[in-house]
């Protein structure tokens, strides 16, 4: 599986979450809402979720194991610091 694609969407507005992600996996396959949040230990993703009847929130697509995830997340990260870089630089 290769991430053959990541758009960053900033969000504008104060708080945690920083930016909505989207990538393409192998030019096939997308998945929507991954989120770029900052949390006590620096930033991290949350995967796509909705809430259950329960009112626990559920992911709706995940990784199976955590270093999937991990490789998810430094190429999220990395484009997310590029972007929030090169809006720096039109500031």
């Amino acid at each position: 599986m290769t991430i053959t694609d990541v758009r960053v969407r900033k969000v504008a507005k104060e708080g945690k979450m920083k930016a909505i992600v989207s990538i393409t996996l192998d030019d096939e396959f997308v998945v929507h809402d991954i989120k770029v949040i900052e949390g006590e230990k620096g930033l991290f993703i949350a995967m796509p979720s909705r809430k259950a009847a329960d009112g626990e929130y559920r992911d709706i697509a995940h990784p199976i194991n955590s270093e999937t995830r991990e490789r998810i997340q430094q190429i999220i990260l990395d484009e997310y610091e590029k972007a929030a870089a090169e809006e720096s630089e039109e500031e």
